[in-house]
């Protein structure tokens, strides 16, 4: 069984124990604000990182029993090119961006367009624990235990006009700290039709392991859509806009002959540079087959009957 709804395993199940208790005690103990520990994040001891813990969280209702990917391994391998095109670049070179303030306009096609604070925003609804599979189209995967609500919960709040086909989102672009080369056309943008952003798999995620967001993983919020590659689960959000007519995303811009607007995780339908019937999970030697919708078929194959996944790749 790919996906389990128990509502009763928490946290201290998914970190190492060792770890976890360690950094609770220390949350007891030190008393440090968030905003401290957030400043402290990059290279610092594992206990700094623990002031920036959040809570109160609650389990989730989907989540893979498959074991995560270290905590490590997550937040040192990625993919945020704004800050460079090595897996390690972004760990190195994020730190610079400024988190607070922040905010996210959500406009377009709805009743109530607003401009929401990042306190504001963890605070719409009951912050869960869910554990994904996070599959890139460069074949290589990992579990991540994300921290977050359904970005329904917001998409809802704004009362979408029945008009309303799709979704576009629009990633921070400083000029100033994100000097790498010109991969895309900054700042990044993607889209998913509404349908698939209200689905309750979609996540607004704040954090990871129950902490927030580091820089270069995507903070201080960023969506994750688990059957999907992940650079659809964009980083770093700013601006949320619904629409009548399908957006224009950056990849299926610079190269729409190799990543489609959809980017369902599909093992039959290849990347002119990685098939991606197999995948690489960090910390295996081993490949391993790759899942339908990576995974979650039962859960969104509805939302594509009748298309045909090659053309709509």
């Amino acid at each position: 069984m790919l996906i389990k709804c128990p509502a009763d395993i928490p946290p201290s199940e998914i970190t190492p124990r060792e770890q976890f208790e360690r950094r609770r005690e220390f949350l007891r103990h030190a008393g440090l604000g968030v905003a401290a520990a957030t400043a402290l994040w990059h290279g610092l001891l594992p206990e700094a990182r623990a002031a920036s813990a959040l809570g109160p969280l609650i389990a989730g209702p989907y989540r893979t029993d498959e074991t995560p990917t270290p905590f490590e391994a997550v937040t040192r391998y990625n993919n945020f090119y704004e800050f460079g095109t090595d897996k390690e670049d972004p760990a190195k070179n994020a730190v610079r961006m400024a988190l607070e303030p922040w905010t996210v306009r959500v406009e377009g096609l709805v009743n109530k367009p607003q401009t929401f604070d990042i306190d504001t925003l963890r605070k719409l609804a009951p912050l869960e624990e869910r554990i994904y599979r996070l599959r890139c189209v460069e074949a290589w995967s990992m579990v991540v235990p994300w921290v977050g609500y359904p970005l329904a919960a917001l998409l809802r709040a704004v009362e979408p006009l029945g008009s309303a086909k799709y979704v576009a989102f629009v990633t921070h672009y400083d000029p100033q700290i994100m000097l790498r080369r010109p991969v895309l056309d900054w700042p990044y943008t993607e889209g998913l039709r509404l349908d698939e952003a209200l689905h309750p798999l979609t996540l607004l995620t704040f954090g990871l392991y129950g902490e927030l967001l580091p820089a270069q993983n995507g903070a201080p919020l960023r969506i994750v859509v688990p059957w999907k590659y992940g650079f659809k689960s964009i980083k770093s959000l700013v601006a949320i806009r619904l629409t009548e007519r399908q957006p224009a995303t950056a990849w299926n811009t610079a190269a729409p002959h190799e990543y489609g607007f959809y980017a369902n995780v599909n093992p039959e339908v290849s990347h002119p540079r990685w098939s991606q019937a197999t995948e690489r999970r960090i910390g295996e030697l081993r490949r391993r087959p790759t899942l339908m919708f990576n995974g979650y078929a039962e859960q969104v194959a509805q939302l594509y009957q009748g298309m045909d996944l090659k053309t709509n790749f």
